[in-house]
């Protein structure tokens, strides 16, 4: 079987992002690379660790302004505990040596080590790279989404911000919660108030497996996934 690919999703003064695709069930690796220092920040190590590894090397030799020598990787930041989002994790922590992040309530379910915690509305930065972090409740207690704002002083340019939805977001209805209505209903709710009151229509949304969306092509569907319960 040959190794998948990673494309090219995003690319402006500041960073280039890249998707791979992974495993059987489709799931989404990201990785952002500044193209001034070529720090790197891998969004959940999910699968195939040549994969990601082939990745990297691209983005080093492809993302990084000429004469700049690469950082390598800075961090991995994993959305949320569940298996098939981690099952890299490990082999990519040793070969990069870079820092590890989730949420403190899911950390203790991911089988390597969190060395950092981020929290809800946490503006952070990693080498060069800002990411907001966005707590989204239900899928599991700790699942995260992350935010990477575009500016034109430093991208060139002046996009609207690109959403890393993890499992809490897809194309047609949020995450799953296995029909528990507590969890639903707190999923929906943050959805709604942590990315459809704030982000623009603009805004791409990139789940965590399959394909991508807008905040504009899901926001009428809103009401529909609150009445239909899922």
């Amino acid at each position: 079987m040959s190794t998948p690919e990673s494309q090219v999703i995003y690319s402006s003064n500041a960073v280039v992002i890249r998707r791979l695709v992974v495993s059987e069930m489709s799931n989404n690796i990201y990785l952002l690379t500044s193209k001034p220092t070529g720090a790197q920040v891998l969004i959940d190590a999910a699968d195939n660790a040549s994969a990601i590894s082939a990745m990297l090397e691209t983005a080093a030799d492809q993302d990084v302004d000429p004469g700049v020598e690469a950082a390598g990787v800075v961090a991995i930041i994993t959305t949320h505990s569940h298996w098939d989002h981690v099952r890299a994790l490990a082999e990519m922590k040793e070969a990069t040596g870079a820092r590890t992040y989730a949420s403190v309530e899911d950390a203790p379910e991911i089988p390597v080590p969190t060395e950092e915690h981020l929290e809800h509305g946490q503006e952070a930065v990693f080498g060069d790279i800002p990411l907001r972090v966005i707590a989204l409740r239900g899928h599991t207690p700790g699942s995260l989404a992350l935010v990477y704002a575009p500016e034109s002083e430093r991208d060139g340019r002046d996009d609207a911000p690109i959403i890393f939805s993890a499992d809490s977001l897809f194309p047609g209805g949020v995450g799953n919660t296995w029909n528990d209505s507590t969890r639903f209903n707190q999923l929906l709710d943050d959805v709604e108030s942590r990315l459809f009151d704030v982000y623009p229509d603009a805004s791409p949304v990139y789940p965590g497996h399959g394909d991508p969306t807008t905040i504009g092509a899901e926001r009428p569907s809103l009401p529909q996934w609150r009445e239909r319960g899922w």
